[in-house]
């Protein structure tokens, strides 16, 4: 079962029925799905949610409808750790993580391509498609794999080797584009006219995609014993996990499942690509595109399509949105994995370094709770620590030697 009801237009409010369908025919402005949150209330309880399985369709009365089953690989139902050393060392009372680094490709891009292809295979596509900065590539060749469907993916050249090779794997047809992600996006709304019997989901399949991010909210409020955070750290790209963030809390609430107000919602974003924090520090609007330069790439979108929505929501619920330098990242990677164990991608080091940043900026309570969304393992980024985690020494195959090197990195670290 799920309350799905349709497609609506977050502009003008036009309503379109759940096809294959982005944009508004009369506005232009973009989809998402909408739902009957009056019928839902006292159908989805606690307790039919507990009942589900371990994954992201335990919520499946809360997302769109996947046909007679899901195209799933298990995401959802990660970790929400407490984060007790890295709390103490940030001066927070109550720090939790939100490890998503445990999903079944490494990173949150397998709720929404969980949730785009299984409405792919209800509305008859048969070809996974996407422009991707590479979790989401490596996702979608993933499920389309599991599937037995032929994927086609499109990418900026220059991708990490790892995330490049963990797509190819799958077998899928893997294009390097010499140019960065807004250029492959562009490449890929020009590729769905041309085949339109292919499922891109991010473009064509976006408003089902994007409902896949909801369900870090749902499981965030759950773990926390059906009470909301105070305050959510979210790495932001094209701005729609935060967005779908925000709005699954507020279904939440809503349909009455939990204790606690809407959380404030921070943005984090990597200086060399931060087109949403500078307008938001400018007082603009209009979220002007950037080039991106940044080693955080799975963030590196100039020209953010959720842009105008996330500055609203940061506005409104008085947030703020971080911007941190590559090398602040690589810091806070180091930092993250030595006090909690959590080794994330380049995103995580921007997601942690935000949080810091904000939290000496004022802008983010220390004794208020506060959940960090960690959205992608470090394996898929090692082109970026390669080159200073490393060896602590080589040595001798000697007891001599060992020893000394061991007295000498005690003294250094006691230093």
């Amino acid at each position: 079962m799920t309350f799905s009801t349709g497609l609506k237009c977050r502009e003008c409010g036009a309503l379109y029925p759940t096809e294959a369908c982005y944009s508004c025919d009369f506005c232009f402005g973009p989809l998402e799905v909408d739902y009957d949150l009056q019928a839902a209330r006292g159908v989805v309880t606690r307790a039919s949610i507990e009942a589900g399985p371990a994954s992201i369709w335990r919520y499946r009365a809360l997302l769109p409808d996947p046909g007679p089953e899901p195209v799933d690989l298990g995401a959802g139902w990660t970790p929400l750790r407490r984060a007790t050393r890295l709390g103490e060392l940030l001066g927070v009372r109550e720090l939790w993580l939100k490890d998503d680094t445990r999903n079944p490709t490494g990173s949150f891009k397998d709720r929404v391509v969980s949730v785009a292809l299984s409405s792919a295979r209800r509305l008859g596509f048969s070809t996974a498609a996407c422009a991707s900065t590479g979790n989401l590539a490596t996702s979608v060749a993933a499920h389309a794999a599991a599937i037995g469907w032929p994927s086609v993916v499109i990418i900026p050249s220059d991708l990490e080797s790892s995330k490049i090779a963990m797509t190819a794997i799958f077998g899928g047809t893997v294009l390097g584009v010499e140019g960065n992600y807004d250029e492959v996006n562009r490449l890929c709304v020009e590729l769905v006219a041309e085949h339109e019997d292919w499922a891109f989901a991010n473009v064509n399949l976006r408003p089902y995609y994007a409902e896949g991010s909801k369900t870090l909210a749902f499981e965030i409020a759950e773990q926390l014993g059906w009470r909301t955070p105070d305050q959510v750290v979210v790495p932001v790209a094209s701005g729609s996990q935060l967005t779908k963030v925000a709005k699954g809390f507020h279904e939440f609430l809503e349909l009455g499942l939990v204790e606690g107000e809407q959380p404030v919602l921070f943005g984090a974003q990597a200086t060399g690509c931060s087109p949403i924090a500078t307008a938001f520090a400018d007082g603009a609007d209009v979220v002007t595109p950037q080039r991106p330069n940044t080693i955080a790439r799975s963030l590196a979108i100039g020209n953010p399509a959720d842009g105008p929505y996330v500055l609203d929501e940061l506005r409104a619920g008085g947030g703020d949105c971080g911007s941190v330098s590559d090398d602040e990242i690589l810091e806070c990677i180091g930092l993250l994995a030595r006090t909690e164990g959590i080794f994330a991608e380049t995103a995580g080091g921007v997601t942690i370094a935000s949080l810091r940043q904000l939290l000496r900026r004022g802008s983010i309570d220390p004794e208020r709770s506060i959940v960090a969304i960690i959205s992608g393992h470090g394996l898929k980024t090692l082109d970026a620590v390669v080159e200073t985690a490393t060896v602590s020494a080589t040595i001798s195959p000697s007891l001599a030697d060992a020893e000394s090197a061991l007295r000498f990195h005690q003294l250094v670290a006691a230093s």
